[in-house]
């Protein structure tokens, strides 16, 4: 689909509303998606309200589209509905468990991408924010999550008011393994990730940071390990505030 294939991440939008009418068509289609045992895992919370994007704003560090796109979509793994759905029918949840955030964060993915696809489809431009899971707290108390209810992902949705380029992406010969995983050779390495690092943008990305190589700017600056064990443990420490590790 060539949507798919020229797809881009938008962060500026214009003021234009996105209907509820349009956005409850393209999350009804979303629902569609492969989901364990047909229980559909996951919730949507819809934000509008300027005054509740400012309150989210701060657990997606701030960053502008987050207040400025007409719509915020936290997409959530959900075992709370399902949990009381059996007990009202005298059957007893066990989904207490990590096996279950798996379970429920997989239908939440598949949810999320199918939505994305749609959206883009129909002329909306979204950005995913990964920040989600890095401050899944401050979005609980937030948006009220109940126990058994996690949130995954974040997306802006808007009409697009900036046409970006489209970013980089790897050669398929470096994601595809045929029957078996063959691991990786340096040259295979090399090849893989040549366009990427020879792109004028990311050479100037390495001389602004004074790195030797673009690596180094995800090991030592974007994603250092320190500042990724600290927020796996608060992670986990939400995981058994909201009941998944009992």
């Amino acid at each position: 689909m060539d949507s798919i294939k020229n797809r881009k991440t938008i962060r500026k939008y214009k003021l234009t509303d996105v209907p509820s009418e349009l956005l409850n068509s393209l999350l009804e289609e979303s629902f569609r998606a492969s989901t364990m045992g047909n229980l559909q895992l996951y919730s949507v919370v819809v934000t509008r309200d300027k005054s509740m994007k400012e309150k989210l704003a701060p657990a997606h560090f701030n960053q502008p589209m987050a207040t400025s796109a007409p719509v915020v979509l936290t997409f959530c793994a959900d075992f709370n509905r399902v949990s009381l759905w059996c007990r009202q029918r005298k059957a007893k949840p066990g989904y207490d468990n990590f096996l279950s955030f798996m379970n429920a964060v997989s239908d939440a993915l598949l949810v999320t991408q199918n939505f994305c696809t749609l959206a883009e489809e129909v002329g909306l431009g979204i950005c995913y924010l990964g920040t989600t899971i890095y401050n899944p707290d401050q979005i609980i108390d937030t948006l009220n999550l109940p126990e058994l209810v996690i949130p995954v992902a974040t997306i802006t949705v808007g009409y697009p008011d900036e046409n970006p380029d489209q970013p980089e992406r790897l050669p398929v010969c470096g994601l595809i393994h045929e029957e078996i995983y063959r691991q990786y050779t340096s040259e295979d390495i090399d090849r893989i990730y040549q366009e990427k690092e020879s792109m004028p943008e990311n050479k100037k990305f390495v001389e602004i940071n004074k790195t030797e190589t673009l690596a180094q700017i995800f090991t030592d600056i974007r994603y250092k390990k320190s500042d990724l064990e600290l927020m796996s443990d608060k992670f986990i420490g939400v995981l058994r505030k909201q009941g998944f590790f009992k």
